[in-house]
């Protein structure tokens, strides 16, 4: 049973329940790239992650406002009895200004973070469902030349005995069978991980047999429009390119909460105000209470030196870290950017020669030594070659859809 993407969105469990429930009743999963990519961003840990830190970062800045604790005192100046007294100290009020602004700042890192492992995420599931697809496509592929040269092998045996052909001629069809054979067998095992790997982005039980909702080569002239819209899109820039990528802007926010750091440094060299009330005088003073009013002074001014120091410091490096950051988000595109360029040329070549090209050697090929015009070394041959193009096609494919993954992922598409 073929489960659509309706089903989909009415919820995992009774799918995966039936999935569950045994080899008497079990389901193909086919599974859309938009609905694995919403699955995996409900689901992965990842975002669980960047969601409890974002909490935490908003916890921290509603205790922005955080007066030290109080002194409770007790004390007799008069001689005749104990009584108690509180002191409070009470920060200039841009101290607790900074604070709110750092904790702002920590929210916008918290937040930053989210948007890179949302990226993360959705590049991860796009691989690993492009993986599937290639496994799929490559079990099509050698399905067909299994099923050809199964049955060219039946019909070497039947020259074999007639004794139209030789030994070595009938040895040779059966290594060629039973290697395509034994890729098969490969690509299945290929296809078993790469469900698994899927499954485990979609937090799908083990065993889910999942499947891609598009055969990978029917989507080649698909993508090579889509990539050539990309390229003519792009910036000439680098820096441009990447501008809107989310791992830049996550290092961004890194110096803006360093730089308030260094703010909050400066804020706490100010002095502190003190107040509180003390002990009961004697029965016959005017003031019952004798209240305390001060100023605490920032005396060991080499200790905020120091601390402003390293908050400067660490402003610096996080300045150097961003730099650095764009200078490798730009190695990385010009990479992808040209790995791009030079699947799309490939794809065009495929897409308009060589698989046009492998499938008239295919059908030719076979026509003519029916007819006994070629030999069979001739046929073995001209097989070969045309699904030696097939799977480079298939690979070419594979190959610039996961170019243009990595250059959208970059740009923070």
């Amino acid at each position: 049973m073929v489960l659509t993407k309706s089903i989909w969105g009415r919820g995992w469990a009774v799918l995966f329940w039936l999935v569950a429930a045994g080899p008497a009743v079990a389901q193909r999963l086919v599974v859309r790239l938009d609905s694995a990519e919403s699955q995996a961003l409900r689901r992965h840990p990842r975002l669980r992650q960047s969601a409890e830190e974002i909490a935490e970062q908003r916890a921290l800045k509603r205790g922005s406002f955080s007066p030290r604790n109080p002194d409770v005192l007790f004390s007799a100046p008069t001689g005749y009895q104990w009584a108690p007294g509180v002191v409070q100290t009470i920060d200039f009020p841009t101290v607790y200004r900074r604070q709110a602004q750092a904790a702002q700042a920590g929210i916008g890192l918290a937040e930053r973070g989210l948007a890179v492992n949302r990226a993360i995420v959705r590049r991860d599931v796009r691989a690993a469902y492009l993986g599937l697809q290639f496994a799929e496509a490559q079990i099509r592929q050698l399905t067909y030349q299994d099923s050809l040269f199964q049955a060219l092998q039946a019909a070497t045996e039947r020259l074999f005995a007639a004794g139209e052909i030789t030994s070595l001629q009938r040895v040779s069809t059966a290594a060629e069978a039973r290697q395509v054979r034994n890729q098969l067998d490969q690509a299945q095992v290929d296809r078993s991980a790469a469900q698994r790997r899927l499954g485990l982005l979609l937090a799908a039980p083990a065993g889910t047999d999942l499947a891609t909702d598009a055969d990978l080569r029917q989507t080649g002239p698909a993508l090579a429009q889509a990539g050539a819209s990309v390229l003519a899109a792009l910036p000439t820039p680098d820096s441009a390119a990447v501008a809107a990528s989310p791992t830049l802007a996550y290092y961004a926010q890194n110096v803006a909460l360093s730089q308030s750091g260094i703010g909050l440094v400066r804020a706490r060299r100010t002095p502190a105000l003190t107040v509180g009330y003390q002990n009961q005088g004697l029965a016959d003073s005017p003031t019952k209470y004798r209240f305390q009013f001060g100023v605490s002074v920032p005396l060991y001014f080499w200790t905020y030196r120091a601390q402003l120091q390293a908050a400067t410091a660490r402003a610096n490096a996080a300045q150097a870290q961003l730099q650095a950051q764009g200078l490798d988000l730009s190695s990385l595109y010009q990479q992808a950017l040209a790995d791009t360029r030079k699947f799309s040329a490939s794809l065009n070549y495929y897409e308009q020669t060589g698989l046009p090209q492998s499938v008239a050697i295919i059908s030719q090929s076979q026509r003519l030594f029916r007819a006994g015009e070629i030999s069979y070394l001739v046929l073995i041959q001209s097989l070969n070659q045309a699904f030696t193009i097939q799977n480079a096609y298939l690979a070419t494919i594979r190959d610039y859809r996961q170019a243009l993954t990595e250059l959208n992922y970059l740009r923070g598409q």
